[in-house]
């Protein structure tokens, strides 16, 4: 074995054996690809969302020409066509005879087409002088999509930053572009749930009723307790239940959190790990992450400082302005609370929870969350 071998990936998709259940929502995402209906993912950030878009695509990569790119870093639509152009690039570049059908489409619109020395991955940039230059080199990207032998399945994550976007007809154009196209299916997918809600269920928004919504909860405890201990098992190692138990409740049964507790227990290399043994790897996490959790302070105003702490402390809090509450935790009038409250969502130091039972706030970091629990 490895040296750093994990079963327990908290970045990035290694394979199916490594993935967590999530089946109803495969299931689903296959049945709207064939009915030929687009997408969206909505959940907080490091539910899994990106590992479930390729776990679909491993599963589909013999049916469909499936792409995935991330825009969360983009600033513009000339970075988002960039951004475009370098995965659709990197995906045709084992196939050398698409590949340069798809660069002498890019000729036309002048681009700068370079290789990462270490990589080997390509990058792309252009140079626009016209909006509009941009525009027809998006258009340009696509129709090469929808000219494919075969359907193109393009997934786009962090979609809620085109809302962002200094041009604001993006929306607009994107689904303009999108409504021309047969053979071009879409997964979107995006963490900030309050702005991806608008921009797909508002009727003033050019996406409103464009897209089925896919919701991802979180994972089932049970079935993630099953897949704890199985990936112990196979690595003929062992994790008591007391332990695992533990790890879902102190996690919350958050993907990345849930992982990378699991990943440090199993890298602790003992041949059984018990509750006390997860408990110090907690510790030694939030140790670890003490110094950039102090920063926070100092990046905050102390009603929402003390406010972030009260939420901790309670782990999730239904009616942040009730009066047991506000006093229990000394943070003044309930006026004040309501704008901190919009503050720190703003910020995404807290989510608010929704669904048909009830809502509740909780601190979006869980080891942050811990943390404050565990030092206020």
């Amino acid at each position: 074995m490895e040296k750093d071998f994990t079963p327990f990936p908290s970045v990035g998709y290694i394979s199916k054996e490594y993935f967590c259940d999530r089946e109803d929502e495969l299931i689903t995402l296959k049945g709207r690809i064939e009915s030929k209906s687009n997408t969206t993912l909505i959940s907080p950030r490091r539910y899994g969302k990106s590992a479930l878009i390729h776990r679909f695509f491993e599963a589909s990569n013999k049916k469909y020409i499936c792409i995935y790119t991330d825009i969360y870093a983009t600033q513009n639509l000339q970075e988002f066509t960039e951004q475009i152009a370098r995965e659709v690039l990197q995906y045709l570049k084992p196939r050398k005879n698409i590949a340069n059908q798809f660069l002498d489409v890019l000729k036309g619109f002048r681009p700068i087409i370079t290789y990462d020395v270490l990589t080997g991955a390509p990058e792309v940039r252009f140079t626009f002088i016209q909006p509009k230059d941009c525009e027809q080199t998006l258009l340009g990207i696509f129709n090469f999509l929808e000219s494919q032998h075969k359907n193109v399945i393009l997934a786009i994550d962090e979609f809620q930053q085109v809302a962002h976007y200094p041009e604001k007809n993006t929306e607009a154009l994107l689904r303009t572009i999108m409504q021309s196209l047969k053979n071009v299916l879409f997964i979107f997918s995006g963490s900030n749930k309050h702005l991806m809600l608008e921009m797909f269920n508002s009727a003033k928004r050019p996406f409103f009723s464009s897209t089925l919504m896919l919701p991802i909860p979180k994972i089932p405890e049970e079935k993630y307790k099953h897949f704890i201990l199985q990936k112990f098992n196979e690595n003929d190692r062992v994790i008591t239940d007391e332990a695992v138990d533990f790890i879902i409740a102190w996690t919350h049964c958050h993907t990345f959190y849930t992982q990378v507790v699991c990943k440090e227990s199993f890298a602790t290399g003992k041949k059984e790990v018990t509750l006390n043994d997860v408990k110090q790897v907690c510790d030694k996490i939030l140790n670890f992450q003490q110094s950039t959790f102090v920063q926070y302070r100092n990046l905050l105003s102390s009603l929402q400082w003390k406010l972030l702490i009260a939420i901790a402390k309670e782990g999730e809090i239904h009616n942040p302005t009730a009066n047991l509450f506000l006093q229990k935790h000394a943070l003044g009038a309930s006026s004040s609370i309501i704008r901190t409250l919009k503050s720190l969502l703003e910020k995404e130091m807290i989510y608010r929870h929704e669904d048909v039972h009830s809502s509740y706030y909780q601190v979006y970091d869980v080891f942050l969350s811990r943390w404050l629990e565990r030092t206020y």
